[in-house]
């Protein structure tokens, strides 16, 4: 199981970023919030969706983390410059906790959705999740949590694409 800090190390192809988040407590969300402005990168970085390319990482990008407490998700918003939604990549995770740095961090599970602006949600990495489970990299209660959470998330949060845009505009304000 990968952890990933909400710092997005990860992504090599970021020379330069500002970061900025807190933990906000509201009837929204209970839990961390988080936005990444993309300064300088080594090279753009272009997903594919129906045929067109979006970019998801390239200056002027700027990525929110939305990490509800006790759940077992995190989703990244990412936005052009203007602060327009291109896609949402969720996270299936285990677990979430803080570095000694102060920043949040997720064990990833895995699954993945991504969510475009239509209201398109892709269903991502499921080889993976059943590789990991194979493997014996996840237990089989990890295994069901990852695709109930999922599952829960496309039943709930995500069956209506303009409440979810509301929702992303509204825990940006708040760390606004």
């Amino acid at each position: 199981m990968k952890r990933s800090r909400l710092s997005y190390d990860e992504w090599k192809c970021i020379l330069s970023k500002e970061l900025c988040g807190s933990r906000v407590t509201s009837k929204l969300i209970t839990g961390y919030i988080g936005l990444i402005e993309v300064r300088e990168v080594s090279k753009a970085q272009t997903w594919k969706f129906r045929g067109e390319d979006i970019i998801v990482c390239d200056k002027g990008i700027k990525w929110l983390s939305i990490l509800p407490e006790d759940d077992w998700y995190c989703i990244t918003a990412m936005m052009n410059e203007k602060e327009e939604i291109l896609l949402w990549y969720i996270d299936m995770i285990a677990a979430q906790g803080i570095d000694a740095d102060g920043i949040p961090y997720i064990d990833d599970l895995y699954l993945d959705l991504v969510v475009y602006p239509d209201g398109t949600v892709l269903v991502d990495d499921m080889d993976e999740l059943e590789e990991a489970l194979k493997q014996k990299d996840i237990t089989q209660e990890q295994f069901d949590l990852a695709l109930a959470t999922s599952d829960r998330l496309q039943k709930g949060l995500l069956s209506n694409v303009s409440d979810f845009a509301e929702y992303t505009k509204k825990c940006l304000e708040m760390i606004r």
